[in-house]
């Protein structure tokens, strides 16, 4: 599957590039929410989490660590949000797995806090039982 990504792996499309290996690149994205905003991108286009190699998954978020790190100490962020959209569903517009990592400041007016929901009456057991590894 041919994705944006992929076409700026192949170096079809040009991108400020922040890391690269034989398992993932990182890149700036270029419609950041704040700037610095990087994106880790798997070099295989597996569209989602479920469809990538542990290995693969490891090796992108050691990379979203080091990018982290690097946020903190050169761009002074307060904080980060470190996000996966995994699946249109969530918000992911490019089908090839990328993990956004993006500085935040005090004040920086931007929100990622979703709506939240309750439970009814017994229904957090049955989600309890579905879901248990």
């Amino acid at each position: 599957m041919e994705t944006i990504f992929t076409k700026i792996i192949k170096g079809e499309i040009p991108a400020t590039k922040l890391y690269s290996d034989d398992l993932c690149i990182a890149i700036l994205d270029i419609a950041p929410v704040n700037k610095g905003h990087a994106l880790v991108i798997s070099r295989e286009p597996y569209p989602t989490i479920g469809d990538c190699p542990p290995k693969t998954l490891i090796r992108m978020m050691e990379i979203v660590k080091k990018l982290d790190a690097a946020m903190h100490k050169e761009l002074d962020a307060e904080a980060t949000n470190i996000v996966i959209n995994n699946g249109p569903a969530a918000g992911q517009e490019v089908p090839h797995l990328h993990i956004h990592i993006i500085p935040r400041y005090s004040g920086d007016g931007k929100r990622f806090i979703p709506k939240k929901t309750a439970y009814n009456e017994g229904e957090i057991a049955d989600y309890g039982r579905k879901l248990h590894l």
